[in-house]
């Protein structure tokens, strides 16, 4: 899917929008053929803070309107309900797109780290080495010759 009203913006200028109340929406809409009907789904629109959150879904409040009522049973109840949600606002998915920005962003840096191979920043917690190493013993399930294993768990 495609996100419009993006463009040109970075990582950080898009988190600075959301935290500002900006939010990442979707829209449906509905196609009907006499028995047949499509619900499909918009694009998703970067709507910013302070601005209206049903003008970018009426193309498919309009698409619904006219084209969705003439499938038989779905076309009305996919119209209905497709219709409601573009007067509300739309489908919010900002934390899943959020989730993604942030993870692609080769400058976003989330502040801790765990000691990972090969990552430098500066927050690494340090993993204890051997010599100060505590093991916690937790028994585990009979096996099958009918003794008992351990699972050593460092600390």
């Amino acid at each position: 899917m495609k996100i419009r009203n993006i463009e040109g913006l970075s990582g950080s200028e898009i988190r600075a929008i959301v935290a500002d109340g900006g939010k990442f929406v979707t829209y449906k809409y509905a196609i009907s053929i006499v028995v047949m009907t499509f619900n499909r789904g918009s694009d998703i629109y970067l709507i910013k803070p302070y601005t209206s959150d049903i003008t970018p879904g009426l193309g498919c409040l309009f698409t619904s309107l006219l084209l969705g009522w003439w499938g038989i049973p779905w076309g009305p109840i996919y119209t209905i309900g497709n219709i409601y949600k573009v007067l509300n606002g739309g489908n919010n998915i900002t934390a899943e797109v959020m989730s993604h920005i942030n993870q692609n962003d080769s400058d976003y840096e989330i502040g801790n780290s765990y000691n990972i191979p090969g990552q430098t920043n500066g927050n690494s917690y340090n993993v204890p080495n051997e010599s100060n190493n505590t093991d916690y013993n937790i028994k585990g399930n009979q096996n099958n010759t009918g003794g008992e294993s351990s699972y050593n768990i460092p600390r």
